[in-house]
C-alpha cells in the first residue's frame, strides 16, 4: 500500500464493550489495504457532545494513519469498518459503537465537497480531539477559524 499521507483520525465509541471495538476497528483499517495506523494516542473517557441526553461516557482518541488514497478513499473505508463494526445512522450526535472522523490531512489539505469537509469543521471546539491529537501530532498545524 502506497503510504503517501499522514491523516488525524477522530476515533470514538460510547456503546457495548468500547475498548474491544475500537481494537477491531484498527485491526480492521490495518487489514483493507487503503491505511493502515501509524500511532495511536490514550483514549480517554470524555461525556457526550450534543444529541440525545443519557447517552454513556465516551471513550475517544486520535490515530494517525498512513495512505496513498485521497480522503474520499479513506473516508468511505472508515465509513465501512464503523458500519461492520455496528454503527447504525439514525440519531444524529446519537449513541454509536464506533465513529471514525477524518480530521486533518498532515500537508494542510482543504476539502468541501457534500460528503467531506478538511480539516473537520468542529476540530478545535472539541477538547476530546484537541488533547489526544497534541500528544500523537504535536507539530501538525491546526486550522485557523476565522473570527
Amino acid at each position: 500500500m502506497p503510504e503517501g499521507w499522514r491523516y488525524a483520525v477522530g476515533v470514538g465509541s460510547n456503546l457495548g464493550e468500547r475498548r474491544e471495538i475500537i481494537a477491531r476497528g484498527r485491526d480492521l483499517l490495518d487489514a483493507g489495504g487503503v491505511a493502515r495506523v501509524v500511532e495511536s494516542s490514550d483514549l480517554i473517557e470524555t461525556a457526550p457532545v450534543g444529541g440525545p441526553s443519557g447517552q454513556g461516557a465516551f471513550l475517544n482518541g486520535v490515530w494517525i494513519v498512513a495512505s496513498g488514497f485521497g480522503p474520499h478513499q479513506v473516508l468511505a473505508e472508515l465509513q465501512r469498518i464503523e458500519a461492520a463494526c455496528g454503527r447504525v445512522r439514525t440519531v444524529h450526535w446519537g449513541p454509536r459503537t464506533l465513529d471514525l472522523d477524518l480530521l486533518l490531512r498532515d500537508d494542510g489539505l482543504v476539502v468541501s465537497s457534500a460528503v467531506l469537509t478538511l480539516p473537520h469543521p468542529r476540530i478545535q471546539e472539541r477538547p476530546f480531539v484537541l488533547v489526544p491529537l497534541s500528544l500523537v501530532a504535536p507539530n501538525w498545524p491546526l486550522p485557523v477559524r476565522p473570527s
